[in-house]
Protein backbone atom coordinates (compact mmCIF):
# COMPACT_ATOMS: atom_id res chain seq x y z
CA UNK A 1 0.00 0.00 0.00
CA UNK A 2 2.89 2.33 0.64
CA UNK A 3 4.26 2.00 -2.71
CA UNK A 4 1.08 2.29 -4.00
CA UNK A 5 0.41 5.83 -2.64
CA UNK A 6 4.05 6.92 -3.23
CA UNK A 7 3.48 6.15 -7.30
CA UNK A 8 0.25 8.44 -6.94
CA UNK A 9 2.16 11.04 -4.69
CA UNK A 10 4.71 11.27 -7.77
CA UNK A 11 2.32 11.44 -10.50
CA UNK A 12 0.13 13.94 -8.74
CA UNK A 13 3.24 16.22 -8.04
CA UNK A 14 4.23 16.05 -12.13
CA UNK A 15 0.69 16.53 -12.87
CA UNK A 16 0.78 20.05 -9.99
CA UNK A 17 3.82 21.06 -12.24
CA UNK A 18 2.52 21.50 -15.09
CA UNK A 19 1.36 25.02 -15.19
CA UNK A 20 -0.65 25.04 -18.72
CA UNK A 21 -2.36 22.57 -20.99
CA UNK A 22 -0.97 21.89 -24.53
CA UNK A 23 -2.93 23.83 -26.94
CA UNK A 24 -3.94 23.89 -30.63
CA UNK A 25 -3.33 27.89 -31.40
CA UNK A 26 -4.69 30.90 -29.25
CA UNK A 27 -8.48 31.30 -28.48
CA UNK A 28 -10.73 33.74 -30.50
CA UNK A 29 -10.69 35.92 -27.52
CA UNK A 30 -6.60 35.84 -27.56
CA UNK A 31 -6.73 36.95 -31.67
CA UNK A 32 -9.19 39.90 -31.08
CA UNK A 33 -6.76 41.17 -27.91
CA UNK A 34 -3.98 40.85 -29.75
CA UNK A 35 -4.89 42.32 -32.76
CA UNK A 36 -3.39 46.00 -32.47
CA UNK A 37 -0.45 45.87 -34.25
CA UNK A 38 2.36 43.90 -35.75
CA UNK A 39 6.12 43.61 -34.58
CA UNK A 40 6.79 46.18 -37.30
CA UNK A 41 3.90 48.92 -35.72
CA UNK A 42 1.48 48.43 -39.28
CA UNK A 43 -1.81 48.46 -37.38
CA UNK A 44 -4.29 45.74 -37.55
CA UNK A 45 -7.94 46.22 -38.56
CA UNK A 46 -10.19 43.74 -37.71
CA UNK A 47 -13.64 43.08 -39.08
CA UNK A 48 -16.39 41.20 -38.04
CA UNK A 49 -18.80 39.63 -40.64
CA UNK A 50 -22.00 40.20 -39.56
CA UNK A 51 -23.57 41.36 -42.53
CA UNK A 52 -23.38 41.55 -46.10
CA UNK A 53 -21.90 45.09 -46.10
CA UNK A 54 -19.10 43.39 -44.18
CA UNK A 55 -18.20 40.93 -46.69
CA UNK A 56 -15.34 42.13 -49.16
CA UNK A 57 -16.06 43.07 -52.49
CA UNK A 58 -13.87 40.46 -54.75
CA UNK A 59 -11.26 42.21 -56.52
CA UNK A 60 -10.89 41.55 -60.09
CA UNK A 61 -7.79 41.01 -62.24
CA UNK A 62 -7.34 44.66 -64.48
CA UNK A 63 -8.52 43.57 -67.82
CA UNK A 64 -4.99 42.55 -69.97
CA UNK A 65 -6.16 45.20 -72.47
CA UNK A 66 -5.03 48.01 -69.75
CA UNK A 67 -1.53 46.20 -69.51
CA UNK A 68 -1.12 45.60 -73.41
CA UNK A 69 -0.57 47.74 -76.10
CA UNK A 70 -4.17 47.00 -78.39
CA UNK A 71 -3.11 46.75 -82.06
CA UNK A 72 -5.02 46.49 -85.51
CA UNK A 73 -4.76 42.94 -87.81
CA UNK A 74 -1.81 43.70 -89.87
CA UNK A 75 -1.95 41.49 -93.27
CA UNK A 76 -0.43 37.68 -92.83
CA UNK A 77 1.34 38.51 -95.80
CA UNK A 78 3.13 41.49 -94.35
CA UNK A 79 7.31 40.97 -94.15
CA UNK A 80 9.98 41.98 -91.64
CA UNK A 81 13.31 41.28 -91.02
CA UNK A 82 14.24 37.58 -90.73
CA UNK A 83 11.83 36.51 -93.02
CA UNK A 84 13.09 34.53 -95.67
CA UNK A 85 11.27 35.06 -99.31
CA UNK A 86 11.03 32.98 -102.85
CA UNK A 87 11.25 35.29 -105.29
CA UNK A 88 10.06 34.37 -109.37
CA UNK A 89 11.02 36.59 -112.49
CA UNK A 90 9.17 35.91 -115.95
CA UNK A 91 10.17 37.72 -119.10
CA UNK A 92 9.25 37.54 -122.38
CA UNK A 93 11.80 37.89 -124.91
CA UNK A 94 15.25 38.00 -124.18
CA UNK A 95 15.90 37.12 -120.69
CA UNK A 96 17.64 39.59 -118.29
CA UNK A 97 18.15 37.49 -116.21
CA UNK A 98 19.75 34.55 -118.45
CA UNK A 99 22.42 32.48 -117.04
CA UNK A 100 25.03 34.23 -119.10
CA UNK A 101 24.14 37.79 -118.32
CA UNK A 102 24.50 36.55 -114.29
CA UNK A 103 27.11 34.22 -114.58
CA UNK A 104 25.00 31.25 -113.91
CA UNK A 105 23.63 32.62 -110.52
CA UNK A 106 20.01 32.26 -111.18
CA UNK A 107 18.39 29.26 -112.01
CA UNK A 108 16.05 28.98 -114.58
CA UNK A 109 12.80 26.79 -113.51
CA UNK A 110 10.89 26.42 -116.87
CA UNK A 111 10.73 27.78 -120.12
CA UNK A 112 7.25 28.93 -121.87
CA UNK A 113 6.71 29.70 -125.69
CA UNK A 114 8.88 33.19 -125.70
CA UNK A 115 8.75 33.37 -121.49
CA UNK A 116 11.79 33.08 -119.42
CA UNK A 117 10.70 32.18 -115.21
CA UNK A 118 13.54 33.03 -113.13
CA UNK A 119 14.22 31.90 -109.84
CA UNK A 120 16.18 33.93 -107.47
CA UNK A 121 18.60 31.91 -104.58
CA UNK A 122 16.47 32.39 -101.37
CA UNK A 123 16.53 36.24 -100.27
CA UNK A 124 16.71 37.11 -96.49
CA UNK A 125 15.25 40.63 -95.04
CA UNK A 126 18.45 41.98 -93.11
CA UNK A 127 18.13 43.18 -89.88
CA UNK A 128 17.48 47.08 -91.28
CA UNK A 129 14.18 45.95 -93.65
CA UNK A 130 16.10 45.22 -96.70
CA UNK A 131 16.95 43.20 -99.62
CA UNK A 132 19.17 43.03 -102.85
CA UNK A 133 17.69 42.40 -106.23
CA UNK A 134 20.06 42.14 -109.26
CA UNK A 135 19.87 44.98 -111.28
CA UNK A 136 17.60 46.58 -108.80
CA UNK A 137 19.57 47.43 -106.15
CA UNK A 138 18.52 47.18 -102.34
CA UNK A 139 15.35 48.11 -101.71
CA UNK A 140 13.78 49.17 -98.47
CA UNK A 141 10.60 45.78 -98.04
CA UNK A 142 9.75 45.82 -93.84
CA UNK A 143 6.24 46.44 -93.56
CA UNK A 144 5.27 45.70 -96.99
CA UNK A 145 3.30 42.70 -98.14
CA UNK A 146 4.03 40.50 -100.66
CA UNK A 147 1.93 41.98 -103.17
CA UNK A 148 3.65 45.25 -102.65
CA UNK A 149 7.05 44.01 -103.06
CA UNK A 150 5.79 42.33 -106.26
CA UNK A 151 4.86 45.93 -107.66
CA UNK A 152 8.11 47.25 -106.49
CA UNK A 153 10.68 44.74 -108.19
CA UNK A 154 8.64 45.30 -110.92
CA UNK A 155 8.65 48.74 -111.30
CA UNK A 156 12.06 48.85 -110.42
CA UNK A 157 13.07 46.21 -113.94
CA UNK A 158 10.57 47.29 -116.08
CA UNK A 159 12.86 49.38 -118.22
CA UNK A 160 15.69 46.96 -118.32
CA UNK A 161 13.50 44.23 -119.10
CA UNK A 162 10.35 43.25 -121.49
CA UNK A 163 7.24 43.23 -119.50
CA UNK A 164 8.85 41.63 -116.48
CA UNK A 165 6.22 39.73 -114.02
CA UNK A 166 7.10 39.31 -110.29
CA UNK A 167 5.81 36.47 -108.10
CA UNK A 168 6.99 37.37 -104.44
CA UNK A 169 6.66 34.36 -101.62
CA UNK A 170 7.07 33.74 -98.00
CA UNK A 171 9.27 30.28 -97.76
CA UNK A 172 10.13 31.46 -93.87
CA UNK A 173 7.82 33.05 -92.09
CA UNK A 174 9.13 35.57 -88.48
CA UNK A 175 7.07 38.69 -88.65
CA UNK A 176 3.83 36.50 -88.35
CA UNK A 177 4.71 34.04 -85.58
CA UNK A 178 4.88 33.97 -81.89
CA UNK A 179 6.75 32.10 -79.47
CA UNK A 180 5.28 30.01 -77.12
CA UNK A 181 6.73 28.28 -74.24
CA UNK A 182 6.62 26.53 -70.60
CA UNK A 183 3.87 24.03 -70.07
CA UNK A 184 2.50 23.32 -73.54
CA UNK A 185 2.99 19.84 -75.95
CA UNK A 186 4.87 21.54 -78.77
CA UNK A 187 6.61 24.79 -77.32
CA UNK A 188 8.64 27.15 -80.16
CA UNK A 189 7.64 29.55 -83.12
CA UNK A 190 4.63 29.11 -83.92
CA UNK A 191 3.18 30.78 -87.23
CA UNK A 192 -0.42 33.10 -86.93
CA UNK A 193 -2.29 31.69 -90.51
CA UNK A 194 -4.91 34.57 -89.63
CA UNK A 195 -3.31 37.25 -87.59
CA UNK A 196 -6.64 36.36 -85.68
CA UNK A 197 -5.88 33.31 -83.42
CA UNK A 198 -7.29 34.22 -79.63
CA UNK A 199 -5.33 33.45 -76.71
CA UNK A 200 -6.84 29.52 -76.69
CA UNK A 201 -6.61 28.62 -80.60
CA UNK A 202 -2.97 30.02 -79.74
CA UNK A 203 -2.77 26.91 -76.61
CA UNK A 204 -4.55 24.46 -79.16
CA UNK A 205 -2.08 24.86 -81.92
CA UNK A 206 0.61 24.30 -79.64
CA UNK A 207 -0.41 20.82 -78.72
CA UNK A 208 -2.78 21.94 -75.85
CA UNK A 209 -1.56 22.80 -72.67
CA UNK A 210 -0.04 20.07 -70.00
CA UNK A 211 -1.08 19.80 -66.40
CA UNK A 212 -4.04 20.96 -64.41
CA UNK A 213 -5.65 24.27 -65.92
CA UNK A 214 -6.82 25.40 -62.26
CA UNK A 215 -2.86 25.63 -61.77
CA UNK A 216 -1.77 27.16 -64.72
CA UNK A 217 -1.60 31.05 -65.17
CA UNK A 218 -0.34 32.02 -68.65
CA UNK A 219 2.18 35.30 -68.83
CA UNK A 220 2.04 37.65 -72.41
CA UNK A 221 4.78 39.70 -73.24
CA UNK A 222 4.33 41.97 -75.97
CA UNK A 223 7.20 44.75 -76.64
CA UNK A 224 7.92 46.15 -73.41
CA UNK A 225 4.14 45.47 -71.82
CA UNK A 226 3.49 42.15 -69.93
CA UNK A 227 0.20 40.64 -68.94
CA UNK A 228 -0.88 37.34 -66.37
CA UNK A 229 -4.20 35.46 -67.57
CA UNK A 230 -4.97 32.34 -65.56
CA UNK A 231 -6.42 29.47 -67.68
CA UNK A 232 -9.21 28.65 -65.57
CA UNK A 233 -10.34 32.55 -65.72
CA UNK A 234 -10.39 32.27 -69.31
CA UNK A 235 -12.30 29.50 -69.65
CA UNK A 236 -15.01 31.18 -67.08
CA UNK A 237 -14.68 34.55 -68.56
CA UNK A 238 -14.35 34.80 -72.55
CA UNK A 239 -13.26 38.50 -72.65
CA UNK A 240 -9.93 37.22 -71.58
CA UNK A 241 -9.46 35.27 -74.13
CA UNK A 242 -8.28 38.26 -75.91
CA UNK A 243 -6.25 38.03 -79.31
CA UNK A 244 -2.87 37.48 -80.00
CA UNK A 245 -0.49 39.73 -82.30
CA UNK A 246 2.33 38.75 -84.30
CA UNK A 247 5.72 38.98 -82.19
CA UNK A 248 4.10 37.98 -79.00
CA UNK A 249 5.43 36.03 -76.63
CA UNK A 250 3.53 33.33 -74.46
CA UNK A 251 4.53 31.37 -71.66
CA UNK A 252 2.33 29.17 -69.82
CA UNK A 253 3.64 28.53 -66.01
CA UNK A 254 2.51 26.07 -62.95
CA UNK A 255 1.27 28.62 -60.70
CA UNK A 256 -1.06 27.25 -58.39
CA UNK A 257 -3.46 29.83 -56.45
CA UNK A 258 -3.86 28.44 -52.81
CA UNK A 259 -4.97 29.15 -49.36
CA UNK A 260 -3.50 28.36 -45.99
CA UNK A 261 -5.68 26.20 -42.85
CA UNK A 262 -4.33 26.62 -39.16
CA UNK A 263 -5.43 26.12 -35.74
CA UNK A 264 -8.31 24.00 -34.59
CA UNK A 265 -9.39 22.45 -37.72
CA UNK A 266 -10.19 19.21 -39.32
CA UNK A 267 -7.31 19.37 -40.70
CA UNK A 268 -3.93 21.58 -41.50
CA UNK A 269 -2.92 22.11 -44.89
CA UNK A 270 -2.13 24.01 -48.09
CA UNK A 271 -4.95 23.76 -50.13
CA UNK A 272 -5.62 25.20 -53.93
CA UNK A 273 -8.27 26.62 -55.46
CA UNK A 274 -10.64 23.86 -57.26
CA UNK A 275 -12.19 26.70 -59.31
CA UNK A 276 -10.97 29.92 -60.53
CA UNK A 277 -13.40 31.46 -57.08
CA UNK A 278 -13.46 29.58 -53.72
CA UNK A 279 -16.05 30.81 -51.26
CA UNK A 280 -15.17 31.01 -47.55
CA UNK A 281 -17.88 28.22 -47.03
CA UNK A 282 -16.27 25.81 -49.61
CA UNK A 283 -12.93 26.56 -47.52
CA UNK A 284 -14.21 25.26 -44.35
CA UNK A 285 -15.61 22.50 -45.73
CA UNK A 286 -12.47 21.21 -47.27
CA UNK A 287 -10.87 22.08 -44.04
CA UNK A 288 -13.10 19.53 -42.40
CA UNK A 289 -14.83 22.18 -40.58
CA UNK A 290 -14.01 22.78 -36.62
CA UNK A 291 -12.40 19.69 -34.59
CA UNK A 292 -15.02 19.11 -32.26
CA UNK A 293 -12.39 18.56 -29.45
CA UNK A 294 -10.56 21.47 -29.67
CA UNK A 295 -11.90 24.37 -31.86
CA UNK A 296 -14.30 26.95 -31.10
CA UNK A 297 -16.95 27.08 -34.30
CA UNK A 298 -17.51 30.64 -33.35
CA UNK A 299 -14.00 31.89 -33.37
CA UNK A 300 -13.20 31.19 -37.50
CA UNK A 301 -11.07 34.20 -38.84
CA UNK A 302 -9.28 34.88 -42.45
CA UNK A 303 -6.27 36.69 -42.64
CA UNK A 304 -5.06 38.77 -45.55
CA UNK A 305 -3.21 41.65 -46.63
CA UNK A 306 -5.51 44.55 -48.82
CA UNK A 307 -4.33 47.47 -50.84
CA UNK A 308 -5.48 50.40 -49.54
CA UNK A 309 -5.90 53.91 -51.43
CA UNK A 310 -2.01 54.89 -51.61
CA UNK A 311 -1.66 50.97 -53.33
CA UNK A 312 0.12 49.60 -50.24
CA UNK A 313 -0.67 46.21 -48.65
CA UNK A 314 -1.83 46.50 -45.03
CA UNK A 315 -3.28 43.58 -43.03
CA UNK A 316 -6.49 42.82 -42.51
CA UNK A 317 -8.08 40.44 -39.92
CA UNK A 318 -11.69 38.93 -40.73
CA UNK A 319 -14.47 37.39 -37.63
CA UNK A 320 -16.96 34.95 -38.74
CA UNK A 321 -19.01 33.23 -36.20
CA UNK A 322 -20.24 30.56 -37.21
CA UNK A 323 -22.72 29.71 -34.31
CA UNK A 324 -24.71 32.15 -36.19
CA UNK A 325 -27.42 30.87 -39.01
CA UNK A 326 -26.67 33.82 -40.96
CA UNK A 327 -22.84 33.43 -41.18
CA UNK A 328 -23.27 30.46 -43.58
CA UNK A 329 -25.12 32.58 -45.98
CA UNK A 330 -22.62 35.42 -45.40
CA UNK A 331 -19.93 32.95 -46.13
CA UNK A 332 -21.34 31.76 -49.29
CA UNK A 333 -21.17 35.35 -50.27
CA UNK A 334 -16.98 35.60 -48.97
CA UNK A 335 -14.60 35.16 -51.61
CA UNK A 336 -11.28 33.35 -50.95
CA UNK A 337 -7.75 35.19 -52.61
CA UNK A 338 -4.62 33.58 -53.18
CA UNK A 339 -2.50 33.56 -49.63
CA UNK A 340 -5.52 33.78 -47.54
CA UNK A 341 -4.68 32.23 -44.14
CA UNK A 342 -7.76 30.91 -42.59
CA UNK A 343 -7.38 30.22 -38.90
CA UNK A 344 -9.77 27.70 -36.77
CA UNK A 345 -9.92 29.04 -32.96
CA UNK A 346 -9.04 27.29 -30.18
CA UNK A 347 -11.73 26.99 -27.80
CA UNK A 348 -11.02 28.13 -24.31
CA UNK A 349 -13.54 25.88 -22.96
CA UNK A 350 -12.17 22.37 -24.44
CA UNK A 351 -9.29 22.75 -21.31
CA UNK A 352 -10.98 20.96 -18.60
CA UNK A 353 -11.54 18.47 -21.28
CA UNK A 354 -7.59 17.99 -21.53
CA UNK A 355 -6.94 17.92 -18.22
CA UNK A 356 -9.34 14.82 -17.85
CA UNK A 357 -7.52 13.32 -21.03
CA UNK A 358 -3.76 13.85 -19.34
CA UNK A 359 -4.93 12.77 -15.94
CA UNK A 360 -6.14 9.51 -17.47
CA UNK A 361 -3.02 9.42 -19.66
CA UNK A 362 -1.14 9.49 -15.79
CA UNK A 363 -3.07 7.15 -14.47
CA UNK A 364 -3.58 4.63 -16.69
CA UNK A 365 -0.26 2.87 -16.45
CA UNK A 366 -1.04 2.87 -12.08
CA UNK A 367 -4.19 1.61 -13.12
CA UNK A 368 -2.41 -1.25 -15.11
CA UNK A 369 -0.08 -1.79 -12.35
CA UNK A 370 -2.07 -2.31 -9.08
CA UNK A 371 -4.27 -4.89 -11.20
CA UNK A 372 -1.07 -6.64 -11.40
CA UNK A 373 0.21 -5.99 -8.38
CA UNK A 374 -3.46 -7.66 -7.12
CA UNK A 375 -3.65 -10.52 -9.26
CA UNK A 376 -0.05 -11.66 -7.96
CA UNK A 377 -1.04 -11.04 -4.24
CA UNK A 378 -4.10 -13.30 -5.30
CA UNK A 379 -2.32 -15.85 -6.27
CA UNK A 380 -0.34 -15.93 -3.69
CA UNK A 381 -2.83 -15.87 -1.06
Amino acid sequence: MHAKNSIYLALLTGLAGCATLPSSGPTGGQIEKSAVALQDGTPIQLVQIKSGADVPVPVNAPSPSTFLPVLAPTPTNMVGPGDILDINIYEAGVSLFSSGATGGSLSQVSTMPGVQVQKLPPTRVDDQGNITIPYAGKMQVAGLTTAEIEATIRNSLKRLSQNPQVLVTLSQVITNSIIVGGEVAKPGRLVLQTNRESLSDVIALAGGYRGDSKDLMVRILRGNSSADIRINDMVEDPTLDIRIRPGDRLMLVDDPRTYSILGASGRVEQASFRRSSVSLAEAVATAGGTNPNLGNPAAIFLFRYVKDAEGKEVPIVYHINMMQTGSYFLAQKFTMQDKDVLYFGNAAANQPSKLVQLISQLFSPVLSVTSAVSVIQNSGN
